[in-house]
């Protein structure tokens, strides 16, 4: 095939659906008349009909008008073109993407937000745009700028349902009622793609017959998955939709959307596109051969998307093959061209390696399928090849080729700007490709550091296409101006600089690309010698059998190893390839010899290095409270023992300071940890404030008050007694929550931001709501937010869900919830005390304010000994610095028992309670009790674990009162503080 089909042809039609036709047939047309010929070769990139420079059309054959600067300017830049309009979202996109790669970690659903960034903002908006190029180019279309208004505002409907879905995805995670803003997003997106393949469809209706025309009913047979493609991942993003289903929905999704919607785009364009970044002919048979792969990959979309969802997992692996046969036909036309003529240039580079990625991608997720049962299939493990392998290889490939093009400006302004386009072009690509090739090795070779190291020299070189293609804008920009400025002045066009194609050294930079790649390499091997057999910390000295056993296991939302045991013969290496398996919580998996993989978000594998192993051993998870739980790994040796000529890598031992691991018997008590228990908080330690302030105004809504607060966690050292800090795991920074305050039928919406390393979760036990989103344990930088109701009165408990909870009460993640209770009368002075027990272990260490630093025991608290247990979160706090009241006021002191397992009986020294108000009721009030009679009084109010109340006094007498838990051995931990009472 001598003539190039993307050619693309003069502008003459006044609508989207009607189109001029050239009078020839099958592309050849009748000679035309020399205003034709002007701008055979372009639409008018300006938008302004006559005056613009057309695509293709040199600045010397223009008019000879007088050019003022600014005209010249603009004419040059070409700021009319249709393609310029139509293109702002995916510069937009761009852009986004780098800025949700950076911050993707404080943002719900980050991961998800970026690839969905890629494939709908960026491919999607490039394939409505480019595949109505290549249609009128190979249909012989004539499109006027002055007609492209309703493809413009298609393509930013399209854009606005984009932004819709993301908004749903990430306001559902937070609240699950959003979820129909994610519908309507994905509604959006299927129509305005649906619309465009049946504008497609009419145009290709109207035009003259074309031996191109297959492979534009190919575009148009994608455009129509997409809409199918929407509605299963919308289907992908119901709330609770979890296991087998869940993956089934998955499967199909991507099959649509990916192999379908953009894989047949991409492969029927590079049909005839190909060819034409190589700069040589179609080969005999291409077209014919090519259009019958792209039939069995319809096909194999079909079969694998039908089996998906009926769970027929064969034969969706079946579809996968017969997808991967029509690819490898395609594959075989493109490597016959090739031996015409071999790339020079990035494009044909980048998109050829991003094809060799397509059929890896289907080869590995065929490899998935047939050996994976769906509700185990994890889709995520081929996102990179498709993100990052395919899809942006093959775009930026293309924009390459394409921008220069479409600029245009006579055949030096475009080689101008092409070179600019391919600087670097095999250093670049060899540095993606390598990066990604040891990105997708086992974790068991690689490690996470190598990964992170190689996966930024990687998105540094996608994200290099951005200088170039400015430098290559600028070139094709700078070059036509001062062309065009020379014929304004009458002076004879001679093109300023004559551009060659000059010999580029494409060893020299591949070379430099993976010499880049191998430093990165380098770095995270130094990062974490152990990931890759260097083990220099507590690994064996043994001498081994020279094998390596190599294990894969899961960790799972029950607290449990999956498998939980492995058998490994003496002598052997064990590398074992741990993978969070848990959505909401991050693990790890330690050995006493200190080998361990790190902290494990959700859906993260690493490898830990256990080193010869020479007897049996154990790991467990170190996250604070999860050996307890039962997460432990048993690892059996076989064969005879092996003399070891140093420690081995077995054996059992402490828990490497773990926070709360549960072995470290050394539990601290006030007398071994010497703490004075009527000494003052240390200098920087501020008193909690105990008075009740009054119920805040908050935001009217419907007719309700409602309360809303941000719940930060974190994980910081706090003092809870004189000269001793815990490692708390803290509500807003505070050991202990923040106290809320409401009447009855008000609503609070708490938003929980996990900023620990862990993950945590909210119970308001005044709330009466489903445990199952709201109450769900989120991982680190995720958010949740919880909405109740209050539809009782008292003092009600929150505390961290996350098992196990007493670990994470006893380390501070608790707090009050008051609702008064009706007709509440007025008192003089209104006061919370909120009790709890704390169980520490000594760490050794040394906190930054100079107190000892403590951890909480998971051994201390099953033995059910306390160390401390305080009144709002310090266990001297009011002993020194005490409540202050004046005789004949009347004080109410709110009560709770947060534990996380005693309770208490609360009483003042030398007073009486006249009201005593116990979990929604009064006992007494007043001095009546509930059958009306009269004079009584209370020494004291009696809670278990989890309940609450106030009472309410007044002292007769000025002095020095103390409160305490009359379970006196609590009182003795700190249990205890005082109230002066002074004359009016």
């Amino acid at each position: 095939m001598s003539e190039n089909p993307h050619k693309p042809t003069s502008p003459g039609s006044d609508s989207e659906g009607s189109t001029g036709r050239d009078t020839g047939r099958g592309g050849a047309s009748s000679k035309p008349s020399a205003a034709q010929s002007s701008v055979r070769s372009g639409a008018d990139v300006s938008g302004s009909g006559n005056d613009g420079l057309t695509i293709g059309m040199r600045p010397t054959e223009l008019p000879g008008a007088s050019l003022t600067p600014e005209e010249i300017a603009k004419r040059a830049s070409g700021r009319g073109s249709w393609h310029r309009r139509a293109s702002k979202p995916v510069s937009y996109w761009m852009f986004g993407v780098i800025i949700a790669i950076l911050v993707h970690r404080f943002i719900p659903k980050g991961g998800w937000l970026i690839v969905h960034m890629v494939t709908l903002g960026l491919i999607t908006n490039s394939i409505l745009i480019w595949s109505q190029h290549f249609t009128e180019a190979l249909m012989k279309i004539k499109i006027p700028d002055s007609a492209r208004g309703i493809q413009v505002t298609r393509i930013f409907a399209l854009n606005g349902g984009i932004v819709l879905l993301m908004a749903g995805m990430i306001l559902q995670d937070l609240m699950p009622q959003f979820y129909p803003l994610t519908v309507v997003g994905a509604l959006v997106v299927g129509a305005m793609v649906a619309w465009h393949g049946y504008a497609l469809l009419r145009q290709v209706k109207q035009a003259l017959p074309s031996r191109f025309g297959a492979t534009i009913r190919f575009y148009i047979a994608a455009a129509f998955l997409l809409p199918v493609g929407a509605v299963l991942g919308a289907m992908t993003a119901l709330p609770g939709l979890r296991g087998t289903l869940h993956s089934q929905f998955m499967l199909a999704h991507e099959a649509v959307n990916v192999l379908g919607f953009v894989g047949i785009t991409v492969v029927g364009t590079l049909i005839t596109f190909w060819p034409t970044m190589l700069r040589t002919k179609m080969v005999e048979n291409a077209l014919g051969t090519s259009v019958r792969a792209l039939i069995l990959m319809c096909v194999g979309v079909g079969v694998t998307t039908l089996a998906s969802l009926f769970g027929m997992r064969p034969l969706a692996g079946a579809g996968l093959l017969v997808y991967l046969l029509g690819l490898l036909i395609v594959a075989w036309v493109m490597v016959r061209t090739l031996r015409t003529k071999r790339p020079t240039e990035f494009p044909p580079m980048s998109v050829g390696a991003g094809f060799i990625w397509l059929i890896i991608g289907v080869v590995w997720t065929a490899g998935l399928v047939f050996t994976t049962p769906f509700e185990e299939l994890r889709m995520s493990e081929v996102t990179p090849i498709f993100v990052a392998g395919f899809l942006l290889q093959v775009l930026l490939g293309a924009m390459s080729y394409l921008l220069p093009q479409r600029m245009g400006g006579g055949p030096a302004v475009v080689r101008a700007s092409n070179k600019e386009f391919s600087r670097l072009a095999a250093g670049r690509v060899t540095v993606v490709n390598l990066s990604l090739i040891i990105f997708m090795l086992p974790n068991a070779l690689t490690g996470s550091w190598v990964k992170v190291a190689v996966s930024a020299v990687g998105a540094l070189g996608l994200a290099s296409f951005l200088p170039f293609m400015v430098r290559g804008v600028k070139a094709s920009v700078n070059t036509r101006k001062e062309m065009m400025a020379a014929r304004a002045r009458g002076e004879k066009p001679v093109p300023v600089t004559e551009v060659k194609q000059e010999p580029v050294n494409h060893t020299r930079q591949t070379l430099f690309g993976a010499l880049a790649v191998i430093l990165a390499l380098t770095l995270g091997i130094a990062a974490d010698p152990s990931s890759v057999g260097f083990n220099f910390i507590g690994g064996s000295t043994a001498t081994g059998t020279g094998q390596t056993t190599t294990l894969k296991v899961k960790a799972t939302s029950n607290y449990r190893f999956t498998p939980d045991t492995a058998q490994v013969p003496v002598g052997n290496r064990l590398v074992i390839e741990v993978t969070n398996d848990d959505q909401g919580m991050t693990h790890d998996l330690t050995f006493a010899n200190g080998a361990k993989t790190g902290t494990l978000n959700p859906g993260e594998t690493k490898s830990v290095d256990v080193g010869v192993v020479t007897s049996d051993l154990e790991g467990w998870c170190s996250v604070a409270g999860h050996r307890q739980q039962g997460m432990v790994f048993h690892v059996k040796t076989t064969g005879n023992n092996l003399q070891a000529n140093g420690h081995h890598g077995g054996g059992s031992g402490g828990n490497n300071g773990s926070n709360g691991s549960g072995t470290n018997t050394n539990l601290l008590t006030a007398q071994n940890a010497n703490i004075d228990m009527h000494a003052s908080p240390g200098k920087d330690y501020e008193r909690r404030d105990p008075v009740l302030r009054p119920v805040p105004a908050g935001e009217k809504r419907d007719g309700k008050t409602v309360h809303k607060m941000t719940m930060d966690v974190q994980e910081l050292d706090r003092e809870i007694a004189p000269g001793l800090d815990v490692k708390a795991w803290t509500f807003n920074g505070s050991y202990m929550g923040p106290v809320l305050h409401g009447k009855l039928g008000d609503v609070f919406e708490i938003t929980l931001e996990n900023n620990g390393s862990m993950g945590h979760s909210l119970d308001f036990h005044a709330g009466m709501v489903s445990p199952d989103n709201t109450m769900k344990t989120i991982a680190p930088g995720e958010k949740l937010t919880y909405r109740f109701e209050a539809t009782g009165s008292g003092i009600w408990l929150y505390h961290c869900s996350t098992a196990p909870m007493s670990l994470h009460m006893a380390a501070g993640m608790y707090g009050a919830v008051i609702i008064d209770p009706p007709n509440l009368e007025p008192v003089d002075h209104e006061y919370v005390m909120v009790q709890n027990e704390t169980y520490l272990t000594d760490t050794g260490q040394t906190a930054a304010d100079g107190n000892k630093l403590a951890e909480v025991s998971s051994d201390g608290i099953a033995a059910g000994t306390p160390s401390l247990t305080m009144f709002n979160g310090h266990a001297t706090q009011y002993v020194n610095q005490p409540l202050e009241v004046k005789t004949g006021e009347r004080v109410r002191i709110w009560l709770l028992a947060a534990g996380p397992s005693k309770g208490m009986s609360f009483h003042v020294v030398g007073s009486q309670f006249d009201t005593v108000y116990k979990e929604g009721g009064y006992l007494l009030r007043d001095g009546r009790d509930p059958y009306g009679e009269t004079g009584g009084h209370s020494q004291a109010l009696d809670l278990d674990p989890a309940q609450g109340g106030f009472v309410e006094m007044q002292f007769r007498e000025p002095g020095t009162y103390t409160f305490v838990n009359h379970q006196f051995a609590e009182m003795e931990r700190g249990a205890m503080g005082h109230i002066k009472v002074t004359d009016k």
